[in-house]
């Protein structure tokens, strides 16, 4: 299965707890985490919520 690479540029001081609670379900905590996902329609809803705080890269 194809893979992306999620990066957390954005803080999460500021979000919503809903977004909050996204990312962390995604595996990034503070700015600057890396994370490898399957590209698969849970994933990519997920990178939806908080696609204003992330960058999204294919492997």
């Amino acid at each position: 299965m194809e893979k992306i690479k999620i990066t957390l540029t954005g803080s999460l001081i500021g979000a919503k707890p809903n977004q909050k609670a996204t990312a962390k379900s995604l595996g990034l905590n503070k700015i600057g985490d890396v994370t490898e996902q399957n590209n698969d329609a849970s994933v990519l809803g997920k990178v939806k919520i908080v696609s204003h705080l992330v960058k999204v890269e294919n492997v």
